[in-house]
């Protein structure tokens, strides 16, 4: 995909991990086009294309690629697991790579394509201190002062993070909003209900910050496991059943890494006047 002039319209591809959805635009080549009020658009899944996420590919000195990251409701992300492992399989093969390195909200991180054709991504290390998460008070952040006894973890992104009996149990669609408005949350919170189903296997089900319920989230995916290893639940090797697919988190002393199955699924462009009218 080859960055246009706007006077052609704005291509852009659609792409999931897990059943988590993306619209990502390439901006290498023409420089960043993306607004809030572009994002909304966009993100409306009867108006404009639909995703959890999107995903814009900059430039950035010393590194293969940047990314920059947008909910659906136009608010920013610092990080997204799955979109960065789905963004870094197009460039790997863009420009003839299998490992690429890319800066994010999050700093320089790394992604390897698998033999399988997984791709990993190395999202960091973990935020474990009240501060980092961002919480608005010190607590401790492994038995929050919240109903459901949740951990607090950063991923670059908050979470809110419950061990239950049952994740499918769960009303996540009345949870979620609760939680993610929390005033213990000034930068509000991604939500995530895991259950154990077997050793180092979780059942994890996410609501999404500025977004609501989805397929899947890697960042979740990536507090659930830390969540999980420091409440004593698995080791670091983790596998998380999402409504999605599967995904696995082995958090390594570089930093936790995330696993998982990429697809591209299709190509579009954005007409001109559409861009105009909505940017």
């Amino acid at each position: 995909m080859t960055q246009m002039p706007p006077l052609n319209g704005l291509p852009f591809m659609k792409m999931h991990g897990a059943g988590n959805d993306f619209v990502v635009i390439d901006s290498r080549r023409g420089g960043p086009v993306m607004t809030a009020g572009l994002a909304r658009a966009l993100g409306d899944r009867n108006r404009g294309v639909g995703f959890d996420q999107l995903a814009e590919i900059t430039s950035v000195p010393g590194a293969d690629f940047g990314l920059e990251f947008w909910n659906s409701d136009g608010s920013r992300a610092d990080a997204c697991g799955n979109a960065t492992r789905c963004v870094s399989d197009f460039v790997m093969r863009d420009v003839g790579k299998t490992a690429v390195s890319l800066v994010t909200g999050r700093g320089a991180l790394r992604a390897e394509r698998l033999a399988d054709g997984r791709v990993s991504v190395n999202m960091g290390h973990p935020q474990r201190d009240w501060a980092s998460v961002p919480l608005a008070r010190e607590v401790d952040v492994l038995h929050l002062p919240l109903p459901g006894d949740p951990v607090a973890v950063g991923m670059g992104n908050p979470h809110c993070v419950m061990f239950v009996p049952d994740a499918d149990a769960m009303d996540l669609s009345a949870l979620g909003p609760v939680y993610e408005h929390d005033p213990l949350y000034p930068q509000r919170t991604n939500v995530e209900v895991a259950s154990q189903i077997g050793p180092d296997r979780l059942r994890m089900r996410v609501w999404e910050r500025g977004t609501g319920i989805t397929l899947a989230c890697g960042s979740g995916a990536c507090a659930t496991a830390v969540a999980a290893h420091l409440r004593g639940l698995t080791r670091r090797q983790v596998a998380l059943e999402m409504d999605g697919g599967v995904l696995e988190v082995d958090w390594r002393d570089d930093g936790v890494w995330l696993t998982g199955p990429v697809a591209r699924v299709f190509d579009g462009v954005l007409p001109a006047d559409y861009v105009a009218a909505v940017g």
